[in-house]
């Protein structure tokens, strides 16, 4: 691995440590989404404290900064290795965020963005997961841990050489979402419209 791509992961690292779910709810004068919910600093937690449009900005913002420093490796010309890398940088940055205490997300946004340029088919593919076990199960948890476990099944089929790198990404997921697979197991875990229920 080259030294620039080092520093590159770093710069993928800090910028992933920038939360925008934190910094946006305060700006909207929303609740910490720390404080409120499940404690999540994401899009989905915001979107409970009910700031829609808010919500609607923190997912898109998570989503690219994952995407842009993975998009933006390709022209600076960095192996499959090292993008797969950046990838991972930027989700333990949102995840593990350097500005907040190392207390994040669980990065299902982020690791979308950072894993969707490897392929439209493999973009395509988690939003369909993700989307299809929502539907069914209505767990957001649920969809989030299933999709991670398939997408290295989809980046082997349309670009094997970025599965191991994504693989790690994944696992990252999976182990973020450890106490939502405990809940399920109890069957403790609320499906998402029945939290909105209890808030009207």
């Amino acid at each position: 691995m080259s030294l620039f791509a080092v520093f590159y992961m770093i710069f993928a690292y800090l910028l992933g440590s920038i939360s925008s779910a934190i910094l946006l709810s305060r700006l909207a004068g929303l609740p910490d989404p720390r404080s409120v919910g499940s404690g999540n600093p994401g899009a989905t937690n915001v979107l409970r404290s009910g700031g829609k449009w808010v919500a609607l900005l923190v997912l898109v913002l998570d989503i690219l900064k994952g995407m842009l420093p993975v998009w933006a490796g390709y022209y600076l010309k960095l192996t499959h290795f090292e993008l797969g890398m950046v990838a991972l940088a930027a989700c333990l940055g949102h995840c593990f965020p350097l500005y907040f205490g190392f207390k994040g997300g669980k990065g299902v946004a982020t690791a979308f963005g950072a894993i969707s340029p490897i392929a439209w088919g493999v973009a395509g593919s988690m939003l369909g997961t993700w989307l299809l076990v929502f539907l069914i199960s209505g767990y957001s948890s649920l969809s989030a841990v299933i999709t991670a476990l398939l997408v290295p099944f989809y980046v082997y089929y349309f670009k094997p050489e970025f599965t191991f790198p994504v693989a790690l990404v994944c696992c990252l997921l999976i182990y973020r979402h450890h106490e939502n697979i405990q809940r399920l197991w109890r069957g403790q875990e609320d499906k998402m419209w029945s939290k909105f229920k209890r808030k009207q």
